[in-house]
C-alpha cells in the first residue's frame, strides 16, 4: 500500500532504552514504564497517568474503576452506537452492560441530545469517544452527567493532543483512555494509558491493571476486580521516544490532513468531511468521509481506493445493529439510523507523518477520479 494507516519506526531514544532493558535482563514493567507515565502526564497536563497493555485495556480499566464508586456488575454505561468495537467490548469485559446512543452525522460523535433518554436508574457512566480525533460536545455531556451523578470516561484513543475550549481531552471527564497502536500519534507497537486528575481513581486504575492488588501492600491481597493489563518496558521505551517528538509529529500530520482537506473542498457536494470548529483542536488521526448520496456506493469507493494503493477501513457502523457480536442485546435495524447510515456510507484512510506531500496529492487525485467516474 502506498498510503497505510501508520508505521512504527524505532528511534535512537527507544533503541538505547530497549538495549538497557535487555542488558538488565528485565523487560516487564520497570523504569521505562514509570518514566513514560511521568512524561506523558507532564506533557499533556494530567495529574496521573497509568500505563497499560493496550487502548482496549485502558478502556476496560477505566470502566472497572466504577466498582470503587459503588457500581455493581450488570450496571449500565452509555456508549456511542458508532465507534471502534473496543469501547463497547471494554464495558462488557469490565462486567457492565453497554447502552447505545446514536451519533451525529457531521461529527461522528455521540449525540448529546439523545443521551438523557438513555439514562436509567442503573446507569453509572457515559463513555464518550472522540472519534477520528474530533472532540465531543463536552459541555452538554458534562452538564448531563453532573445532573445525574454519572462518571464521564473519555475514550481518547484516536485523539492524542486534541483540545476542547482550551482543555486537552482526558482532563474534561473523570478518566481518559489512550491507545498507542501503529495508526496513532504516539506509537508503542501496542500499549495504552489511563489518565485522570483524581487521586482515588488513579489508585483504582493502578490496582485494576495488576489483578486488583493494592499498590505497595501485601502482594497477594486481591481487593477488587483486576486484570493483567500492564505495559512492558520495551513498549514504554518506544513510547518515550514517540512522546519526545510528539509536537513535531502532531504539526506534520495536521499539515498533511489540511492539505488533503483543502484539495477536496470541491467534493463537499458528494461527502461529509472532517471540520474543525473554532473552539477545538482536532487530533490528526486519519481522513474520514461519509457519502451524502448512498447511491454513490461506499463499498465501490473502498475497493477503488484499495486498488490505487490506499488502505481503507469503514467508519465502524452501528455496533448494536450491524455487527453480530452485539445481537444478544436485541436491537433491530433502524434503532440507530445515523450510526447505520455511517456504517453503510462511511470510510477512512490514513494521514500520518511518514507520508509526503506527493502522497497526499495522490490521494486527492484518486478521490477526484472516483467521483468524476461515478
Amino acid at each position: 500500500m502506498r498510503i497505510s494507516f501508520g508505521e512504527l519506526r524505532i528511534g535512537d531514544i527507544a533503541r538505547q532504552r530497549i538495549q538497557a532493558s535487555l542488558e538488565k535482563n528485565w523487560v516487564s514493567g520497570g523504569e521505562n514504564v514509570a518514566e513514560f507515565e511521568r512524561l506523558f502526564a507532564a506533557h499533556f497536563g494530567y495529574r496521573h497517568a497509568v500505563a497499560v497493555s493496550s487502548g482496549t485495556d485502558a478502556c476496560v480499566v477505566s470502566c472497572a474503576t466504577l466498582y470503587g464508586l459503588g457500581a455493581r456488575r450488570g450496571d449500565e454505561i452509555l456508549v456511542p452506537a458508532c465507534s471502534f468495537v473496543a469501547t463497547s467490548n471494554a464495558v462488557l469485559a469490565a462486567g457492565f452492560t453497554p447502552v447505545f446512543v446514536d451519533v451525529e452525522l457531521e461529527t461522528l460523535n455521540i449525540d448529546p441530545a439523545r443521551i438523557e433518554s438513555a439514562i436509567t436508574p442503573r446507569t453509572r457512566a457515559i463513555q464518550v469517544v472522540h472519534t477520528m480525533g474530533k472532540p465531543c460536545e463536552m459541555d452538554s455531556i458534562l452538564e448531563i452527567a453532573q445532573r445525574h451523578g454519572l462518571t464521564v470516561i473519555e475514550d481518547a484513543c484516536e485523539a492524542h493532543g486534541a483540545t476542547y475550549k482550551g482543555r486537552v481531552v482526558g482532563t474534561l471527564g473523570n478518566l481518559g483512555a489512550f491507545s498507542f497502536y501503529a495508526a496513532h500519534l504516539i506509537c508503542c507497537g501496542e500499549g495504552g494509558m489511563v489518565v485522570t486528575c483524581e487521586d482515588a481513581l488513579a489508585r483504582e486504575a493502578s490496582s485494576v491493571r495488576s489483578h486488583g492488588r493494592p499498590c505497595g501492600d501485601i502482594y497477594f491481597d486481591f481487593q477488587r476486580f483486576g486484570l493483567n493489563a500492564k505495559m512492558n518496558d520495551l513498549e514504554a521505551a518506544i513510547g518515550i521516544d514517540g512522546l519526545a517528538g510528539f509536537d513535531e509529529v502532531f504539526e506534520t500530520r495536521k499539515r498533511l490532513l489540511y492539505r488533503l482537506l483543502d484539495q477536496t473542498r470541491d467534493l463537499e457536494e458528494h461527502a461529509h468531511f472532517l471540520v474543525e470548529a473554532p473552539h477545538e483542536k482536532v487530533a490528526p488521526h486519519a481522513f474520514p468521509l461519509v457519502l451524502k448520496d448512498p447511491r454513490r456506493d461506499a463499498r465501490a469507493l473502498y475497493k477503488f481506493l484499495e486498488t490505487r494503493g490506499i488502505q481503507c477501513k469503514t467508519l465502524f457502523g452501528s455496533l448494536p445493529t450491524q455487527h453480530r457480536a452485539f445481537s444478544f442485546l436485541g436491537h433491530q435495524l433502524g434503532d440507530f439510523p445515523v450510526a447505520e447510515y455511517i456504517g453503510e456510507n462511511g470510510l477512512h484512510f490514513g494521514c500520518h507523518q511518514y507520508l509526503s506531500d506527493e502522497d497526499i496529492d495522490y490521494a486527492a487525485e484518486a478521490l477526484h477520479d472516483y467521483f468524476a467516474k461515478a
